[in-house]
């Protein structure tokens, strides 16, 4: 819509922090968008940015306009949706932040299901950490997020949660893959390869080492969890993993993959962590978003059953 143009343009503006960068995303000049930007200073009255050496920032009234400007978009997105839902044709676009964990395996299985019943939807998913993801909830930028960690904003409103125990995952000629349970003072001095320490799977773990006053022999620090399902083939050592972020046939069918598999650790030696799934506080999602976090806790509930709060 026309109206949206030039707020939009404010908008991309306050993202880049900078008048050349948003104009290169926009695909216009960067006179002809500070010249938008000055026009809209001029309606309101008062500037918006601050002009820096490096770019602009956003003042005080800048703030409260930008976020006028985006729960405008979040509640256009909603009442498009909602139009097109009365046609009978699900339309409409999801936007979702999530960790690695979710977007390995579960978010590709359920984004694929929903579009095979509504391919008119289209999404957007971006890997965020659990603090990127809740600031995300509430700059509009997304409309779910997925966060294995605590949760550290009053704006975050839990839908859904789903409890995972630690894995020990490990080549299927690793010695430790003969037991079913894993203790931790079974791992003491393993050679590890482990996420790093800004993680919720790391977190957790190191709560039940620090408890049990044991240590790993680490070799190697990664987030990347293709080089660690890959190294797991190449060197007998072990890493940790929540179900969520295994495929079926490991974490639930307890069948090795790519002759990987995974030994769930001890609760009493490890608590379960929680995923969480929400989004904003008092926030009406648009339809197609909205049907698709009811699909999603349905999906989680028929998976972990007993291990889902809602």
């Amino acid at each position: 819509m026309r109206f949206m143009t030039t707020l939009n343009y404010i908008d991309a503006v306050a993202r880049e922090k900078s008048i050349r960068k948003a104009a290169e995303k926009l695909a216009i000049t960067s006179t002809a968008l500070n010249r938008r930007v000055l026009q809209i200073e001029d309606e309101i009255g008062q500037p918006l940015f601050e002009r820096l050496a490096s770019g602009v920032r956003l003042n005080t009234a800048g703030e409260l306009f930008v976020q006028h400007i985006r729960t405008q978009k979040a509640e256009l997105a909603r009442v498009r949706s909602q139009i097109a839902d009365l046609s009978g044709i699900r339309r409409g676009h999801v936007k979702i932040a999530s960790g690695a964990d979710t977007m390995r395996h579960f978010l590709p299985e359920t984004v694929a299901n929903y579009r095979n019943e509504h391919p008119a939807v289209t999404f957007d998913l971006f890997h965020k950490s659990g603090q990127e993801a809740e600031r995300a909830l509430r700059e509009l930028e997304v409309d779910i997020a997925f966060i294995f960690e605590p949760i550290k904003s009053v704006d975050f409103q839990t839908m859904a949660t789903a409890r995972q125990q630690l894995h020990c995952i490990m080549s299927a000629t690793h010695p430790l893959a003969k037991k079913e349970v894993l203790r931790l003072r079974d791992l003491a001095g393993q050679p590890a390869i482990l996420p790093r320490e800004d993680t919720g799977v790391r977190q957790l773990l190191n709560v039940g080492l620090i408890q049990r006053n044991l240590e790993l022999g680490i070799i190697i620090e990664s987030n990347d969890q293709e080089f660690v399902q890959n190294y797991l083939t190449q060197e007998l050592v072990i890493s940790f993993q929540i179900p969520i972020a295994l495929p079926k046939s490991v974490a639930v069918e307890n069948k090795g993959k790519n002759n990987i598999v995974a030994r769930p650790v001890d609760l009493t030696d490890v608590p379960t962590g929680i995923l969480h799934v929400g989004q904003l506080k008092g926030r009406v999602l648009p339809v197609a978003a909205a049907k698709f976090l009811d699909r999603t806790i349905t999906n989680l509930s028929d998976r972990y059953g007993h291990n889902l709060d809602q």
